[in-house]
């Protein structure tokens, strides 16, 4: 395979990256990228950038990229309100905001609980950026994007997972902040630089038309060549997807005896 990095860690082959996660995980849906900007000017001077004509949540936004092809730049004036522009850093996590009173009596029991809901989302520090753009990766628009947003099955996922850890080791661990899933996938991606997995929640699956059976993986573009390169050493293994079902009631020493010997 060809080498996707080129003269330094910011320029990449974003066509071959793509190919590269196809040609080993056959994803379903568009990888896609997002980046924050300090000013809407900034953003603007994106090739062909689409705004909205109407106001949607960022699961939408998202969507518009992955599902559609579509490169989307927003401010938060184009969201549906603070719940969603807080999470990428386009509103402050005001006091408003940390009550959860919009939750309370729909996502959670009590004020209590939505305001700790409120308080255990992972988002991006207010007072840097003012706009927003998605665009799907091989597109190079966004060069580069501050995180990747790659949706897969869970059969898929573990594989990915499983290239990213197949140098420099460690073990990943995630939360769920259960409804607003998107602070455990970009919030956090955006806010801390690493590898952030989430279960999209309803409104992800609702309103941004999420597959019932795909998870997010949110992280900086850094990680893609690395991931890839895992990713054809456990094909050389015979650790590839589609992984083949071997039968619950067949012998499994003649399976794993072609891994491990």
């Amino acid at each position: 395979m060809s080498e996707v990095i080129a003269t330094d860690l910011d320029t990449y082959d974003w066509p071959e990256l793509v190919n590269g996660l196809n040609r080993y995980l056959r994803l379903r849906a568009t990888p896609v990228g997002m980046k924050l900007f300090a000013s809407e000017e900034e953003m603007m001077a994106i090739p062909r950038l689409r705004r909205p004509k109407a106001i949607h949540a960022t699961d939408q936004i998202v969507g518009q990229a992955c599902r559609n092809g579509w490169t989307v730049g927003i401010t938060a004036d184009d969201l549906v309100g603070a719940q969603c522009s807080t999470v990428i850093g386009l509103h402050p996590r005001s006091p408003e905001w940390l009550s959860g009173d919009r939750m309370a009596g729909v996502w959670y029991a009590d004020q209590e609980n939505a305001k700790a809901h409120q308080e255990a989302m992972d988002v991006v520090p207010y007072g840097t950026y003012q706009a927003m753009a998605v665009s799907p990766l091989a597109s190079g628009r966004l060069n580069p994007p501050d995180i990747c947003l790659i949706y897969a099955t869970p059969a898929q996922m573990i594989l990915f997972i499983n290239g990213l850890q197949w140098t420099g080791y460690k073990k990943l661990e995630w939360g769920c902040v259960g409804e607003s899933a998107c602070a455990d996938s970009w919030g956090r991606a955006l806010a801390t630089g690493e590898p952030s997995l989430s279960i999209p929640c309803f409104a992800e699956r609702r309103y941004g038309g999420v597959m019932e059976d795909e998870l997010l993986m949110a992280l900086p573009p850094r990680f893609l060549p690395k991931i890839i390169a895992g990713l054809e050493a456990l094909s050389r293994n015979g650790l590839r997807y589609p992984i083949a079902p071997y039968g619950v009631n067949n012998d499994v020493r003649a399976g794993m005896g072609v891994s491990y010997g």
